[in-house]
């Protein structure tokens, strides 16, 4: 699937590109990019029915990502405590034809992400009361397409071999590409809405990791995701249309497969740092490379005093 247009070159919801027509030399560069990025998935952002409320969601695009956001800032930077419910799979993501060892690598890729951005600033919570409860629902998964992605590995291998000498990316094949589309929301202690997101990203053939899995794309894009709503959450701001800042040292740790900054998230296993590197650069499935959820390899129910519940997929008509 193939955008109607480039997948790169907004910013904050402003076209960044070069036009066609004109382009001064200093645009050379970004008008390269523009013709590059053709080729590159769909990332929805129809609104599934999950969230509470749809009020008030305004556009705020990356360059990489859309999205929709609404936010109750006071409310958002009054909070100090959150409560992490499971990400679940709703509407069309709830029917994607993945297994569930990939449902659960995904879904526990986003609530890792979540947790270690979350408890940057806040203090997050098991169970009981607290400020504010955060939710995401992955609502749409476009699969990777396993041949396109495996053609596209030997390329780049081929190349680099091959030619050496040759500066510049290997592009990756505009075929089977996937995407991924996340709703979430942050709700007060009465249950009322704080924050809400709709967020979508696809692949496209000059950036990212190329992953010979289904979920290649989406477990790509998970962390992604849980990156952008947590510094929503805990900015009070969209996290795109400005310079991103420096990740803390104990994010960094965390990234790199290190304990995270607060021990309720090694409920979620831990980021497979290097070995996760090293099976991007080679085109590993992150079956291969992610150990998931603190020593779970199946979806199984992991409520307990210790740990956070799996995962949940609703119906697909939801």
């Amino acid at each position: 699937m193939r955008e109607n247009g480039p997948c790169l070159g907004r910013h904050g919801g402003r076209e960044t590109t070069a036009r066609r027509a004109g382009a001064p030399a200093g645009g050379a560069l970004a008008l390269l990019l523009g013709e590059l990025s053709g080729g590159c998935a769909t990332a929805s952002l129809d609104e599934a029915g999950a969230l509470s409320s749809y009020g008030g969601l305004g556009r705020s695009d990356g360059m990489l990502t859309q999205s929709r956001i609404a936010i109750d800032k006071p409310a958002i930077l009054g909070a100090s405590t959150v409560r992490l419910i499971p990400t679940s799979f709703v509407g069309k993501a709830a029917a994607t034809p993945l297994t569930p060892e990939q449902r659960q690598l995904i879904a526990n890729a986003v609530d890792r992400s979540l947790c270690v951005g979350l408890s940057e600033r806040l203090t997050v919570r098991r169970s009981g009361p607290a400020d504010l409860t955060v939710q995401a629902f992955v609502s749409q998964i476009v699969p990777t397409n396993e041949y396109a992605a495996a053609a596209s590995k030997a390329a780049s291998i081929a190349k680099s071999v091959l030619l050496p000498d040759i500066p510049g990316p290997t592009l990756r094949l505009p075929i089977g590409l996937g995407s991924l589309s996340v709703e979430a929301e942050a709700r007060g202690a009465a249950g009322e809405q704080r924050a809400a997101m709709i967020w979508g990203r696809g692949a496209n053939a000059l950036f990212g990791t190329t992953r010979v899995s289904a979920a290649g794309d989406a477990y790509e894009f998970a962390s992604a995701f849980g990156d952008d709503f947590s510094t929503l959450i805990v900015t009070g701001e969209s996290p795109f249309g400005k310079m991103p800042a420096l990740p803390s040292g104990q994010r960094l740790q965390a990234m790199a497969g290190g304990a995270p900054k607060q021990a309720v998230c090694e409920a979620f296993g831990r980021a497979p740092g290097v070995t996760g590197l090293i099976g991007g650069i080679v085109g590993a499935p992150p079956e291969w490379t992610d150990r998931g959820a603190a020593g779970l390899g199946t979806p199984a129910d992991v409520a307990g005093p210790d740990r956070l519940p799996a995962y949940k997929v609703s119906p697909a008509s939801q």
